[in-house]
């Protein structure tokens, strides 16, 4: 069964820090590219950034750039978001998603073809 499976979400005050993990089961993570989402409440999912297959190539939303990062690492077959600086407006449900090719156009990922169910992240003091 292919299965991606977020985790680190939590309660943090403005100003502080998570690192978010994606990991895949059932399938290897190594030959897609894979995208954040979020999801706050009362708003449309968005795109928050996307990293190419070899992670050679990472794209950011401009409300994040430069507070958030995204890396893989293949060999655990999973996706980190570290996330910086977080403010109240980054309140919502993440989640990571497999696309169906190995590159991102854009931050926001083209093609999904599997969803992870998503990990709640709280900035609030």
């Amino acid at each position: 069964q292919l299965q991606l499976v977020e985790s680190g979400g939590g309660l943090v005050q403005p100003g502080g820090s998570l690192r978010l993990s994606c990991a895949a089961s059932g399938f290897t993570l190594d030959y897609y590219a894979i995208g954040w989402f979020r999801q706050a409440p009362g708003k449309e999912r968005e795109g928050v950034s996307c990293i190419s297959s070899s992670g050679g190539s990472t794209n950011y939303a401009d409300s994040v750039k430069g507070r958030f990062t995204i890396s893989r690492d293949n060999a655990k077959n999973t996706v980190y978001l570290q996330m910086n600086s977080l403010k109240p407006d980054d309140t919502a449900v993440y989640y990571c998603a497999q696309g169906r090719y190995y590159y991102c156009s854009g931050y926001v990922l083209s093609y999904v073809d599997t969803w992870g169910k998503g990990t709640l992240v709280t900035v609030s003091s």
